[in-house]
């Protein structure tokens, strides 16, 4: 444990929710973004998110459009919508402050199991469970020898994580962001750096081989370009572009959603595809329309 901790200490990456001051508020943003999305891109738009809303108060009164505006190509803009619905639930409910119990925490709109462990953990210094991707694939291969955990988290990694958990707040949250950062800068997916990683001498998946992933046939593996997601996200990219409220034709975010996948190697686009991501789009709010769908714009 000590040289993970001590190797988190020398190598730890810069980030700016990690500095001191901030909030548990700021951390939770951070850890909202950083869902499925690489640090590098979260950085500045987490910035100008805490500049244009640093708190709960100022985003549950913010704009929509101005806010999934802000989350740009981040990804996966549902986020956005649940994170002003967390911050709207924080303002009715627990006047503007982001509850630190765990209960309260899970209540909120948007937050699950990990988001609510890690406020816990970073931004108070709590012991608590916190097991994204990184720390599930850590704990897998340096104690279970395995290549890559489960595509569930299921019971049996829940135990093994809370029993190396340190029974101390701070040591516990020194060790869970420790065992993240090694899992996004060392343990890698693809291609982890055994000869860096401090846990390299006692790790079971090295001991063992380096076996390969015994989960291999159960993974959903998707090419991002051609997918609906690549469509809608063309079709949004179009609406940020236009000014605050104004409307653009349903046929031309239809050609831009036909792009998806043009320049890729698979076979001809669904000619489906296009209105499907514009219906799916309305359906989880984050486009709307005025005239029965002949436009559209941002919320």
């Amino acid at each position: 444990m000590q040289t993970v901790l001590a190797w988190y200490d020398a190598h730890a990456r810069d980030l700016p929710w990690r500095r001191p001051g901030t909030t548990p508020w700021e951390v939770l943003v951070s850890e909202v973004m950083s869902q499925q999305t690489p640090v590098a891109r979260v950085v500045p738009a987490w910035r100008e998110w805490m500049r244009r809303w640093p708190g709960p108060t100022e985003l549950a009164r913010a704009p929509i459009a101005e806010v999934l505006r802000v989350w740009g190509r981040l990804g996966y803009p549902r986020r956005a919508l649940r994170l002003i619905e967390c911050a709207r639930s924080v303002v009715e409910q627990h006047d503007g402050v982001l509850p630190d119990d765990l209960d309260a925490l899970l209540a909120l709109p948007g937050v699950g199991e990990y988001t609510a462990g890690a406020v816990l953990a970073f931004a108070h210094g709590r012991r608590a469970l916190v097991l994204d991707t990184n720390v599930r694939r850590v704990l897998a291969r340096a104690v279970a020898g395995q290549a890559l955990p489960a595509p569930s988290l299921n019971r049996t990694e829940r135990e093994r994580a809370l029993h190396l958990l340190p029974d101390d707040d701070s040591t516990a949250a020194h060790w869970s962001v420790a065992v993240m950062e090694l899992g996004a800068l060392v343990c890698t997916a693809r291609e982890p750096n055994c000869g860096v990683c401090p846990w390299e001498v006692s790790c079971a998946w090295l001991a063992a081989g380096r076996p390969a992933d015994v989960h291999a046939g159960r993974r959903r593996t998707q090419a991002w370009r051609g997918t609906d997601r690549q469509a809608r996200g063309l079709i949004m990219a179009r609406l940020r572009e236009v000014a605050d409220g104004q409307p653009v034709e349903a046929g031309e975010l239809k050609a831009c959603a036909a792009r998806a996948g043009l320049s890729g190697t698979g076979g001809a686009p669904d000619p489906d595809q296009p209105g499907r991501a514009l219906t799916t789009l309305l359906t989880d709010g984050l486009i709307a329309t005025d005239d029965d769908g002949a436009t559209y714009r941002l919320p």
